[in-house]
């Protein structure tokens, strides 16, 4: 799992200290190194997937790294903007985007978009007429193979997300003056560990993508791959390297003759600055086996339930005693409030914290905080080395009437 620092594991034990309920901290200090790294080249355009995280400092540290922001509700958009990023840097995506949508983004200053549908196609364009103004556009491709791999984003089955090929088909780009189409989206794996895999199944999109262009007589300037790079959440899987996700993208803008790729990070970009600390209610032992109940569960780490895969645990303090697997069950009142088997020590107890790493995505904005009336977890950063506290812990009488 990904180990934090001296510094930030100081931190987090300071936090400890100071907290009664779990609560999330996310090291900005490590995220802007991260970041550093994945701008440090020529050959994609990185923007980042707000859905992974929209905390304002993380939005805020993403921006002075230089990237652009993909945004899929009115309300991303407007914690986006609220953190002084320029609409210009603001891309549209989402499957959801009414007439209502289009003409708020529009006012406020958005001009690139992607559109899922011919009805988006329509209402883009009568949108941006209406305000006499030119839209930048993507048409977002759905692909099926006979074989292949399923995953939350859809992989192989099919999903709302964009169009196949053959309904593209009949779309007449010039009854749409105000639009520019200026390439194709297409996304539909997610948490990917390996860049020769990557490669493989972007090298079988490009031929249908390109026959998709040259039949609606557009010029695709522009490759938009989404996301899917993967972080690993348990010890056997290998982190991806960003060289050789760079590699395979530089093969496919080579092949694939655009001018420019872009990629949409959200998990592979803030993942691993972020952990969240849940502290032990008790150790039981139930038909052999070893359980851990936490006071911290789906309520603010969903993932698990939806993915079927939990986030990497350890004990917050050192610890000799030899390891044993522990199931670890939440406070909510559903056998669904699991966040995974662990080995952790077994001398844990009461007074102990766990703390789960890669929450910097997907963790308290994916949760489902309300049920059962627990209290909203606390959210630190970690910023120029100091610790700041965010947001304290809510109780259920700040958002139950």
């Amino acid at each position: 799992m990904h180990m934090a620092s001296t510094q930030t594991l100081s931190h987090l034990h300071t936090v400890a200290q100071e907290q009664l309920e779990p609560c999330f901290v996310y090291d900005l200090d490590a995220l802007r190194t991260h970041l550093n790294t994945l701008m440090d080249q020529d050959v994609v355009t990185l923007w980042y997937a707000v859905k992974a995280n929209p905390l304002s400092a993380i939005v805020r540290t993403l921006a002075e790294c230089g990237f652009r922001f993909d945004v899929a509700s009115s309300g991303e958009l407007q914690q986006v903007l609220a953190q002084e990023v320029p609409a210009q840097q603001v891309l549209n995506t989402g499957p959801a985007k009414s007439r209502r949508q289009i003409k708020q983004f529009i006012e406020l200053g958005v001009r690139t978009f992607v559109a899922e549908s011919l009805n988006q196609v329509r209402w883009l364009n009568e949108a941006a007429l209406e305000h006499d103004v030119q839209l930048k556009l993507l048409l977002r491709v759905q692909l099926r193979w006979p074989k292949g791999e399923k995953n939350p984003l859809g992989g192989d089955s099919l999903t709302p997300f964009g169009l196949d090929p053959q309904h593209w088909h009949g779309l007449y780009l010039a009854d749409y003056p105000a639009l520019q189409c200026i390439g194709v989206h297409i996304f539909q794996w997610g948490n990917m560990l390996s860049a020769d895999k990557l490669l493989s199944l972007w090298q079988q999109m490009l031929p249908p993508l390109q026959a998709l262009s040259e039949k609606l007589g557009f010029a695709m300037q522009v490759l938009d791959l989404g996301g899917g790079l993967g972080v690993p959440y348990d010890e056997h899987s290998e982190p991806l390297a960003w060289q050789d996700v760079l590699n395979a993208l530089a093969q496919i803008k080579q092949q694939s003759g655009v001018q420019e790729l872009w990629m949409e990070l959200g998990r592979y970009a803030v993942a691993e600055c972020g952990y969240y600390l849940n502290p032990v209610v008790e150790q039981k032992e139930n038909y052999g086996e070893q359980q851990l109940i936490v006071s911290g569960g789906i309520n603010h780490l969903l993932r698990p339930a939806v993915a079927g895969q939990a986030f990497p645990c350890r004990l917050l303090r050192e610890s000799h005693a030899p390891l044993q697997a522990f199931n670890i069950h939440g406070p909510l009142c559903t056998a669904l409030d699991s966040l995974g088997t662990h080995n952790l020590p077994l001398d844990i107890n009461e007074d102990d914290w766990l703390v789960f790493s890669q929450t910097g995505a997907y963790g308290f904005t994916e949760s489902m905080p309300f049920f059962l009336c627990h209290p909203l977890a606390a959210e630190y950063v970690i910023d120029n080395e100091q610790l700041h506290l965010l947001r304290e812990s809510a109780s259920p009488s700040s958002y139950l009437r």
